[in-house]
């Protein structure tokens, strides 16, 4: 069984048990989170898709730490003016373990 599920603006595909990493929630580790924004639910086979969303539908997600994701770079130049500028962004993320889907 899976289901697409819409968290905070990106959809992921999810199966039970399975570890994600999303954009930061601001929820203590260890706290239960839920998601009803299901897009698609697969039980078995019987695919149920929502418009937009399904009625009742929900993902129960279990919080667990705060990480930050790699360094990505950013440079900008321009050519024959001697500008160059150089920024760094490091994004902030949850890790959530998905606890049952309920459809």
């Amino acid at each position: 069984m899976y289901a697409i599920v819409d968290i905070q603006g990106q959809q992921m595909k999810v199966e039970k048990d399975q570890k994600l990493f999303v954009h930061r929630i601001n929820a203590e580790q260890g706290a239960k989170v839920e998601f009803e924004k299901v897009l698609l639910v697969d039980k078995d086979g019987a695919v149920t898709v929502g418009a937009p969303t399904i009625d009742g539908a929900k993902v129960v997600v279990e919080v667990g730490s705060q990480v930050k994701g790699d360094k990505v770079l950013i440079f900008h130049k321009k050519r024959r003016k001697g500008h160059r500028k150089l920024n760094g962004h490091r994004q902030q993320f949850t890790e959530v373990i998905v606890k049952e889907i309920i459809a």
